[in-house]
């Protein structure tokens, strides 16, 4: 079994988007793209996502001690996009605020979640991200998807 072909067939498993988003007193306010976002507990509220153990900027969000998660809509594909790219993780100011806990946070998003580091669990070559979550908000937005590496979106309700 390649990684490759292992990658694969993960892929077929359609996602989420997410950008991940952190202010470091060193770098400053940073977003990365992933879509290994998900819920874990309801008590106490926990969610994870997973950072490669090599990304250009694992020390930013494995010593932080909080984070945000804005979950894509479905037309903004050109965020996700933007924020994939190694070494372009410095935030647009304009298209954020910032949360009570200083993390910046998308103005417009599917869900928007306000996180305290919980736990960071080393695991092959990336590290699990566990987020307490402090605050949260959800919009009826349709989120982008993300499937066999191109990014999809939901057909439209038939109500």
């Amino acid at each position: 079994m390649s990684s490759n072909e292992f990658r694969n067939a993960l892929g077929s498993f359609t996602t989420g988007v997410c950008l991940i988003t952190v202010d470091d007193a060193q770098s400053g306010a940073l977003a990365l793209t992933a879509n290994s976002f998900s819920s874990l507990s309801l008590e106490p509220p926990l969610v994870l996502w997973n950072i490669q153990n090599d990304s250009d900027c694992f020390r930013e969000y494995t010593e932080c001690a909080h984070f945000g998660i804005s979950i894509l809509c479905a037309d903004q594909q050109a965020l996700s996009s933007a924020y994939a790219r190694k070494d372009n993780h410095d935030i647009a100011q304009d298209d954020f605020i910032i949360d009570k806990y200083g993390a910046p946070l998308l103005k417009r998003a599917v869900a928007r979640f306000s996180c305290k580091t919980f736990q960071l669990v080393a695991a092959g070559d990336h590290h699990i991200v566990i987020g307490e979550v402090m605050a949260f908000d959800a919009h009826d937005e349709s989120p982008l998807l993300f499937s066999r590496g191109s990014y999809d979106q939901l057909a439209p309700r038939s109500d």
